[in-house]
């Protein structure tokens, strides 16, 4: 779910695509879940049934609301104030293996990703909050890990986790690109958040009916499709 966020001081309003001939971007960087794997209904999936057996129950579109692209100490921390009660020593390696098993079996890439991944002529990379081991998972079973070899950023490895701009920031050094030259590509309000308190270019991917919740100055964008005029390119096939 899309929470509805506050611009960052200085930014400049980025939220049509007609203007992007305003833009210049030497640098993408992208969340994972949601963004380049189809993961966010699976994961949400694992996180109620896990709960459910820890004695907290969510409904789908709650759940979703709450642990859509939030850090897992967020995620254990509603989970355990729902349930009442500390949570089993146990809960995080069950619920990790459980996601891993089923991203194996049900994960695909995000439609466009492919063609977008490999029309970019800057360099790129995925800024996660999910550690290392869950990217190279999804992103292994659907054929985009070869695509990131070398460019994966997470948290656990940084020690700084989105909302706060740590992240996004850290990928930027990394990329020797100015953060005001950084585009990201986020679906949470989590990581929209991030990006637009580094200073960054945010583009949201997110329903139609959902672009009004956006604050002022992040670009909504239906489909991956939509990035490659203003990323610089080639139109993608068909």
């Amino acid at each position: 779910m899309i929470r509805e966020q506050s611009p960052a001081a200085g930014a400049t309003p980025r939220n049509d695509l007609r203007r992007r001939d305003e833009w210049r971007i030497d640098a993408v960087l992208f969340d994972c879940d949601g963004v380049l794997v189809d993961s966010e209904r699976i994961a949400v999936e694992c996180i109620i049934e896990c709960a459910s057996g820890a004695g907290a129950r969510f409904e789908y579109e709650e759940a979703q609301g709450h642990f859509t692209g939030a850090p897992i100490a967020e995620t254990l921390r509603i989970i355990e104030a729902r349930a009442g009660r500390p949570l089993p020593a146990d809960f995080e390696p069950r619920l990790r293996a459980r996601m891993a098993a089923q991203f194996e079996a049900r994960v695909a890439p995000v439609d466009g990703a492919p063609a977008l991944v490999e029309s970019l002529e800057v360099p790129y990379c995925v800024v996660s909050n999910g550690p290392r081991s869950k990217m190279e998972v999804t992103l292994g079973a659907t054929g985009l890990l070869e695509h990131f070899a070398g460019r994966i950023v997470s948290a656990y490895e940084v020690g700084v986790w989105k909302p706060d701009p740590g992240l996004y920031l850290h990928a930027a050094r990394r990329l020797g690109t100015p953060p005001e030259r950084c585009a990201v590509v986020e679906d949470s309000s989590y990581g929209i958040a991030a990006g637009v308190a580094a200073g960054m270019q945010v583009f949201a991917l997110v329903p139609p009916e959902r672009a009004h919740m956006l604050s002022e100055g992040v670009t909504p964008v239906a489909s991956l499709a939509e990035l490659h005029a203003p990323f610089g390119c080639p139109p993608p096939a068909g």
